[in-house]
């Protein structure tokens, strides 16, 4: 299998953990999104949204979006398992994923960001300012509330909501939001990172780090 990512996506992040709880060894195909690779007609043919990451099975199948592929890993290699087996819990687990997924991630990814610098002319300080926000309000302030901490997110191993948490808290802090007042998201990313499959996974171990 070979992974088309770039260090620093959060969405590769994701997956890179989750192939690393799952011991599942892939090829790392760098796509370079400052230099917009993932425009090129090469990758396009792979992913037609242009986004990092996708997963290239052996047989030539292509899966994308980073929650697709994950729960396709879950399916694979059940254990350990990422996704509960009790349905409430995999419900609780689910959300947090999916409020990092759908409602802090898209809001300052690379699209958005370009346009709100280049289309609406917004200065450096005022585009921060809203990754800051977004991320924090609405975002990881309430998964603070969500979360259980017992020293994983739901329990004591790791599963999806770990799994895309992390990656987040590396985006907070890069664009240096606040984060002291968010206790339990600081323990779970601590619990997190004594785990040699996170810690194998963190952007500045990959090959194409920069």
């Amino acid at each position: 299998m070979k992974l088309y990512g770039y260090f620093r996506s959060s969405a590769a992040y994701r997956v890179r953990i989750a192939l690393n709880l799952k011991g599942v060894a892939v090829d790392h195909v760098p796509v370079h999104l400052m230099r917009d690779e993932q425009r090129r007609p090469e990758f396009l043919a792979k992913n037609p949204q242009g986004l990092a990451p996708a997963l290239e099975l052996d047989d030539g199948s292509v899966l994308t979006q980073s929650l697709a592929i994950i729960e396709y890993l879950d399916t694979l290699r059940p254990e350990p398992r990422l996704i509960p087996a009790d349905a409430v819990l995999a419900a609780k687990v689910r959300a947090v994923a999916l409020a990092i997924a759908c409602d802090i991630h898209p809001l300052h990814n690379r699209r958005v960001v370009g346009y709100l610098e280049r289309e609406l002319k917004q200065s450096q300080a005022a585009v921060d300012a809203w990754i800051r926000h977004w991320i924090l309000k609405g975002g990881l302030e309430a998964i603070e509330q969500l979360i259980a901490p017992a020293p994983f997110c739901f329990g004591s191993s790791p599963t999806l909501a770990d799994v895309f948490l992390i990656p987040q808290m590396f985006s907070a802090r890069r664009f240096a939001a606040p984060l002291e007042h968010l206790p339990k998201l600081r323990a779970v990313e601590a619990a997190c990172a004594a785990l040699p499959a996170f810690a194998a996974a963190h952007p500045s171990r990959q090959a194409d780090a920069e």
